[in-house]
């Protein structure tokens, strides 16, 4: 999503379903912690703020965005309904970002594809720390309370179409 002209925590709470009693894991890389923790934050803000309480939370963290995809597929036997993963994969001088950036999509869409729980992505790939400061909480809001929201929705739409 392009985040020039949109603040990423500005939403409307009438269009988001309610999660209490929704459970979630959030899977959070290590690397780049000053960005991801603050996403993770975040996210746990944007749960708690739309029903969901803290003990419906679980926390875990993976050394880096490569190993979201482990530390997601691991999730899926906890007793949950979503799991939100959250990284940063700033560019570099070399190419080894659009690696890992690739890698971490199409692991957790192969997820996405093969599990009855939602994946979230929540990894930013910004071509620098501001960027990506300015989508952790900075000038274009926390990308961490749109996965939170993302995750809702897809557990409420779950749900109805399960039912």
């Amino acid at each position: 999503m392009a985040t020039v002209n949109k603040n990423l925590s500005n939403y409307d709470p009438n269009l988001v379903p309610n999660a209490q009693g929704s459970r979630f894991a959030i899977i959070t890389a290590q690397w780049n912690e000053d960005i991801t923790y603050a996403l993770r934050d975040g996210c746990i803000q944007g749960l708690i703020d739309n029903g969901c309480i803290s003990e419906d939370i679980m926390c875990y963290t993976v050394p880096g965005a490569y190993e979201l995809c482990s530390g997601a597929k691991w999730a899926l036997s906890l007793d949950i309904d979503a799991v939100i993963c959250i990284g940063c994969v700033i560019k570099g001088e070399t190419k080894h970002d659009e690696y890992i950036s690739n890698a971490v999509a199409q692991g957790l869409m192969d997820l996405n594809t093969t599990q009855d729980i939602p994946i979230i992505f929540g990894v930013l790939t910004p071509n620098s720390h501001e960027q990506a400061m300015d989508r952790a909480g900075g000038k274009h809001g926390n990308k961490g309370i749109e996965a939170a929201i993302t995750a809702i929705q897809m557990v409420d739409l779950s749900n109805k179409i399960k039912s």
